[in-house]
Parts: structure tokens; sequence; C-alpha cells
């Protein structure tokens, strides 16, 4: 397994990690007994970051990841989340108090029965509380041993560099992908200014972008992904063109949609390391893949070409969603 350094702090692991929010959450077609058995198998293959959130499936996922952990005599490195509450009714809030963040860690130590969270991020940004008393906790975290490293996720960059004066961010996880490139314009430059790492979620575009739907009566009906803007209507047929144009490059270099767009992710940079997310050993065995398909300079040229910067239809979020994010 190649690897990566997140950050400059000594943080180094597998250049590929492996999301595991679909295993207990948002995602329909879930199978407790394959998720565990995909989690093995990324292990097996030298995957060596698993990346959760305290409210993937209301902690069951924490649950889930931590007892495949503790199962395995190996090297393995979980990188959590704190900051989005879930009601009774299913609502959700953002709470970056400095005593929420000492029990949610409490609270993540006991259900994945860990001494220590490898990395600890803040899962969305707090607007009522200021991030320089969110991070001073979280820096608590890490003299008390509870945590070894810090990270954010979908952070605009002046709060970046704000969090980063109080303690050192490790890294920071935002949404990047061949149809999600926003970080581009000023994450990404602030991060590589910063020595901080860059850790980009469905970098498959939530599975739009490995050619697996082909209409929208694809998707599930229990499945997050039927509200989401870029699924829906007139934007799930532009996007589908993207994707068939970036599946012929593909057929063309031999090998799959999906591996082509996460080797073009882990090419825009050595501190990149994508988090897919799978829940199925068959996809897992393809993402690995990728980190065998070079792109040449060309290769880049023609990807650019087909999908630009702004070329997917709709938001990656829903309306409400969209607020929380990149602030």
């Amino acid at each position: 397994m190649k690897t990566r350094a997140l950050g400059s702090q000594g943080f180094e692991t597998s250049a590929l990690g492996l999301g595991c929010m679909g295993m207990s959450d948002f995602y329909a077609g879930r199978d407790e007994a394959e998720s565990i058995a995909t989690i093995e198998r990324a292990l097996d293959r030298g995957v060596t970051l698993l990346d959760t959130a305290d409210m993937y499936g209301d902690g069951a996922n924490e649950e889930l990841v931590g007892r495949v952990v503790r199962s395995r005599d190996q090297w393995v490195q979980v990188a959590t989340k704190f900051g989005i509450t879930r009601g009774p009714d299913g609502s959700r809030g953002v709470n970056g108090r400095p005593d929420y963040v000492r029990q949610a860690c409490d609270a993540s130590l006991k259900r994945t029965g860990l001494e220590v969270i490898d990395l600890y991020y803040q899962h969305r940004v707090d607007p009522d509380v200021p991030i320089e008393e969110t991070v001073g906790a979280m820096a608590e975290l890490v003299t008390a041993g509870k945590v070894r490293f810090l990270g954010l996720s979908e952070a605009a960059p002046a709060t970046i560099r704000r969090a980063h004066a109080v303690h050192p961010i490790t890294a920071v996880q935002t949404e990047y992908s061949l149809w999600t490139r926003d970080p581009e314009a000023e994450v990404l430059p602030t991060v590589r200014a910063l020595g901080i790492g860059f850790v980009p979620y469905s970098p498959l575009g939530r599975g739009f972008l490995t050619g697996q739907f082909r209409t929208p009566d694809d998707i599930p009906a229990d499945d997050y992904r039927r509200n989401s803007p870029r699924f829906q209507g007139e934007a799930f047929a532009a996007n589908l063109r993207l994707v068939e144009a970036v599946e012929a490059l593909a057929a063309e270099k031999g090998c799959t949609t999906a591996q082509l767009a996460l080797a073009w992710v882990l090419a825009q940079g050595d501190e990149i390391v994508p988090i897919p997310g799978t829940k199925r050993r068959t996809y897992l065995d393809d993402n690995l893949g990728a980190l065998d398909v070079a792109l040449t300079a060309d290769d880049l040229a023609r990807i650019a070409a087909i999908v630009p910067p702004g070329a997917a239809q709709g938001e990656r979020y829903p309306a409400a969603t969209m607020g929380s994010v990149n602030r």
C-alpha cells in the first residue's frame, strides 16, 4: 500500500482511506456482515485509515468500526467527528461548545472501545461558538492523551487559519471530486500554505461518478441521494452526460470509471488522501485499483476539458444543508 503524509505533524497513512458512513446510515442496502467483511478486506489490503463520525447511525457506525478494529492485531487509524447533533425527530443542529466537545469525545471513545482517537474532526463549524474556543477544547483532548491529531470538516479558509493558530490542524476534510471542485479556489491553497493535509470525502460523487446510476429510478426509494439536487431531474441528465464522457476516457485507459475518477483526485497533490466510501468488498477492490492508474499530463488535460470546474449541475446538498458547509 502506498502511503501519504497528512499535515506536517507526523501523521502518515495509506494513500486511500475507507469512508464507513454508508455502512450505517443514509444509503440503502446496508448489510452489517458485508460491511464488517469490507472493513476487514480493506485492512488486509493495507488501508490504515477508517473514517467514521458520532452522528452516522446515531453512534452505530463508531461501534461497528471499533468492533472490527479491536478484533485485529494490527495498526489501524480511526478518524471520527463530533459537532452535528440529531434530535429524536430527525432534526439536526451543530454544537461546538467546549463542554460538548469533551462529552462527545468521551462518548466516541466508549462506543469505539479505543483508548485514543487518531484523528478527531469538528464535523461542522458552529457559527455561534468562536472557533478558538472549540479548537481550544480539542487541544485539551490532545494534552489529555485522548486524541492524537486534530481536523476540521467543511471549514472556510479564514476559519482554518484561526483554528491552526490555536493548535496545529493536521487535516481538513471537504467534499472534492471531478464534479465538486470548489476547494480548488481557496481551501486547497490555504491548507497547502499552512502544511495541513486534505481529505476529500465523496471523491466519487456519492457514487454517481462510478456510472452505476443511469436513471433516477436506479436510486432506492429509501436512499438519501433521492433528495440530492444533483440526482434529480434535468441535473441528473446533464451530469450523466459528464459521466459518459469520463467513461469513454476510462475505457481508453483500460480502467473503470471509478478508478479514473479516484486517480484524478490522487493526482491533484501528494497531501491528498481520499476516503471513498463503500459497504461492499467488490467496490472496495475496484477503488483500490485506482492506485495503479497512472495519469499523464495529456490525460489530466483531457479530463479538465471534459469536466471543468462548475460543470456539474445542481448544488451538492439541499439548500437547508448548504448553509452549514464552508463556514
